[in-house]
């Protein structure tokens, strides 16, 4: 007997008037499997993502979580269910502590000192327990990001469900969220939707490429970094001719390209500057 998958999409679609953002996606993620999903500006991506999260109903087929369709319920049900989620703009209160919004997380889940326990827990594993008594509005971009993620770990969720976690993050806080990554993924399952194909090529193992809505490929990091269709969407036809999505030293390798109107302006991520992502001006 086949086992249930974790999640699931059959036939996801999502309009919007005429246009077409997701077209009948059929996607499957097993237990503890670590998937990222790539593919250039406008693919559909993030959209993608927001029906998975409950952010968006899609206008036809199903969002399954361990068989049970999740697609209308919205995002507060679902994170109930044990998924943790990561949106593009850390989703944090400016007002407390970075200790008080992961302990804000951690006690929707557990009591008194089980929460205390994972609070320090979930900081300690993300590398920000020396900024604990810092207001988060007063913290860089990056930082956000981080104290964000721990929110999202401290529950112990089965699933974590992360849209471009690298953005606005220093050479150094990649660096610890691609350790974190993998240290994760030792017990969860992980969706990570991305642009940045040099983040996706330290962290992914199977990779899904959307292209115009739908699922371009699908298979082994190594294989889809070097596949010729691959290529051609992201570079163009005349670039890919000269270069493939390993090796690529310009900056079309690390475009991080606005895909929806509440994604940060300025994504990109110059040879002479350490901050990836920061907004522009």
């Amino acid at each position: 007997m086949t086992a249930t998958a974790l999640l699931e999409t059959k036939g996801l679609t999502m309009r919007f008037g005429g246009v077409v953002a997701v077209d009948h996606v059929d996607f499957t993620l097993q237990e503890v499997e670590l998937r990222c999903v790539i593919g250039p500006n406008g693919a559909g991506k993030s959209t993608f993502f927001k029906c998975l999260t409950g952010q968006l109903r899609p206008t036809a087929g199903e969002v399954l979580f361990r068989g049970a369709p999740v697609g209308r319920i919205g995002t507060h049900a679902i994170a109930r269910l044990g998924v943790g989620i990561k949106t593009q703009v850390p989703n944090v209160f400016d007002g407390l502590t970075a200790r008080d919004n992961v302990w804000t997380a951690a006690t929707k889940v557990a009591p008194g000192r089980i929460a205390e326990r994972r609070t320090d827990e979930a900081m300690e594993r993300v590398g920000i327990a020396g900024i604990a008594d810092r207001i988060v509005g007063q913290l860089a971009h990056g930082q956000r990001q981080l104290v964000e993620l721990a929110m999202v770990i401290a529950p112990e969720p089965d699933l974590i469900l992360l849209d471009e976690p690298a953005a606005g993050m220093t050479d150094e806080e990649v660096d610890r969220l691609v350790d974190l990554i993998a240290e994760l993924n030792q017990r969860h399952a992980l969706v990570v939707v991305e642009h940045d194909m040099q983040f996706i090529r330290r962290i992914a193992k199977t990779v899904t490429v959307f292209h115009q809505g739908a699922v371009l490929i699908e298979g082994n990091v190594a294989d889809i970094l070097t596949n010729d269709q691959v290529r051609d969407v992201y570079l163009g036809k005349q670039a890919a001719g000269r270069t493939d999505l390993t090796h690529a030293r310009s900056s079309q390798s690390r475009l991080r390209l606005p895909e929806d109107p509440d994604h940060p302006r300025g994504q990109f991520r110059g040879r002479g500057r350490r901050v990836r992502g920061h907004p522009g001006p």
